[in-house]
C-alpha cells in the first residue's frame, strides 16, 4: 500500500512539529511508498521509500500558489498513492477532498483538538476515517473516528542516567500560548512560594508572533508575584533536545485543557519525569496524585506540594510508573495501528 501525506512541516529542527519527521520514518516501515507534501520543508533524513515535496512556504510562496500546488501534487502523484493521510490541517481535505474522491483514493484525517466548527464537520464528512488520541477531542464525536496511541518515540525519549535530576525542579514545556494555560502553573507556584516551599521552575517555549504580547504578560506576572529568583523563561528547543531537557527535571506540569492530549505529557513520562496534568485522558491511565482539576491553580499547588515533599524512593517508584504509561502509547504502536486501520 502506498501513502500520500499532507502535513505542515518536515523539519527535524522545528520547535513544534519536529516530531512528525519520526512519524514519517515509522510509517515508512509499513507502507511500500510514502510521499509527503508539506507546507514548509527543512532539514530531514528519511528512508529511501520516502519522497518529500514542498508547497513553498519556506520560500515565501503566495497562498494561492500553495493551494494550486496541493491540487497539482494530488494529480501528478496519483499513480504513487492509494490513500491520503492529512495531519492536523482540515483545510487540505476541504480543498482537495473532492479530487481525491474522484481519483478513488481513501482519505484519512488526523485531528486532535478540543475546538472545531462546521468546516471540521464538512471535512469529516469527506473522510473515510478520522484519527485522534483524546476522547475529548472535537472529532471524537464522529462514528468514523478511531482513537489512537499518542505516538511517543520511546527509543529517543527515555531515562538518561548520565543526566543529574533535581528532585525539586519543575518543568513546563510548550508554546507560550493562551491555549496552553501557563499562567495556571505560575499561580500555583506563587502559592508554593508564599508557603516557603523550596522549588525551581523553568518554562521552555517560544510564542507565535500573534502571542508575543501574551508571552510578555507572563514575564510581568513573574515580577508581580515575586518569583524572579525561582522561575526562568527559556526559548523553545528542537525536538531532538527534548530528552535532555525532560531528563533534567523531576516534575513536569502540563496545564492544557482536555481534548488536546499534548504529546509532551507522554514524552516527559517516557523520560521518567513525574507528570502532573489536567488531561482527562491522562487521568484514565495515571495515578490520582498526578491529576489536578482543570484551570485550578489551588489544586495544582496542592498536588505539587505533596510531590515535592514525597520521599525520594516514592518519587522514583512513581517515575517508573510513568515510563510504563509511555510505553503503552509508543510511536511503534501508533505506526502499527495506523497501517492496520488504513489497510483494513
Amino acid at each position: 500500500m502506498k501513502l500520500l501525506i499532507f502535513t505542515q512541516v518536515i523539519d527535524q529542527d522545528d520547535l513544534v512539529l519536529g516530531f512528525f519527521h519520526e512519524w514519517v520514518r515509522e510509517l515508512a516501515k509499513h507502507f511500500e511508498k510514502v510521499s509527503v507534501v508539506c507546507l514548509k520543508e527543512g532539514r530531514h533524513s528519511l528512508p529511501a521509500n520516502v519522497s518529500v515535496y514542498s508547497l513553498g512556504k519556506e520560500k515565501n510562496s503566495l497562498r494561492l500558489t500553495r493551494a494550486f500546488r496541493v491540487l497539482y501534487y494530488s494529480c501528478k502523484l496519483r499513480h504513487e498513492y492509494d490513500a491520503v493521510f492529512v495531519h492536523m490541517n482540515q483545510e487540505y481535505v476541504l480543498l482537495a477532498g473532492w479530487l481525491w474522491k474522484r481519483l478513488g483514493k481513501k482519505i484519512y484525517l488526523w485531528r486532535n483538538h478540543y475546538a472545531g466548527n462546521k468546516l471540521t464537520d464538512r471535512a469529516a464528512s469527506v473522510c473515510d476515517k478520522i484519527f485522534c488520541t483524546s476522547k475529548f477531542s472535537y472529532t471524537a464525536k464522529f462514528p468514523k473516528t478511531v482513537l489512537m496511541p499518542v505516538g511517543v518515540d520511546t527509543k529517543l525519549y527515555c531515562r538518561l542516567s548520565d543526566i543529574p535530576r533535581d528532585p525539586r525542579a519543575i518543568l513546563f514545556y510548550a508554546r507560550m500560548a493562551p491555549s496552553k494555560n501557563p499562567e495556571v502553573l505560575l499561580e500555583a507556584l506563587a502559592i508554593l512560594s508564599q508557603k516557603q516551599i523550596d522549588f525551581s521552575a523553568d518554562f521552555y517555549g517560544s510564542p507565535q508572533p500573534s502571542d508575543k504580547a501574551y508571552a510578555d504578560s507572563l514575564l510581568v506576572k513573574v515580577k508581580d508575584m515575586g518569583l524572579e529568583k525561582k522561575v526562568r523563561f527559556l526559548p523553545g528547543q528542537p525536538h531532538r533536545e527534548g530528552p535532555k531537557i525532560f531528563n533534567s527535571y523531576a516534575l513536569f506540569v502540563n496545564t492544557s485543557r482536555s481534548g488536546m492530549y499534548d504529546k509532551t505529557i507522554l514524552e516527559a513520562a517516557a523520560c521518567e519525569s513525574i507528570v502532573i496534568a489536567a488531561s482527562k485522558d491522562f487521568a484514565e491511565i495515571a495515578p490520582k496524585e498526578c491529576i489536578f482539576a482543570e484551570s485550578d491553580a489551588g489544586d495544582l499547588a496542592k498536588k505539587l506540594d505533596a510531590l515535592l515533599h514525597m520521599p525520594l524512593l516514592e518519587q522514583q517508584g512513581l517515575a517508573s510508573q510513568m515510563h510504563n504509561i509511555a510505553e503503552s502509547q509508543s510511536l511503534e504502536k501508533l505506526g502499527q495501528r495506523l497501517f492496520a486501520e488504513m489497510n483494513a
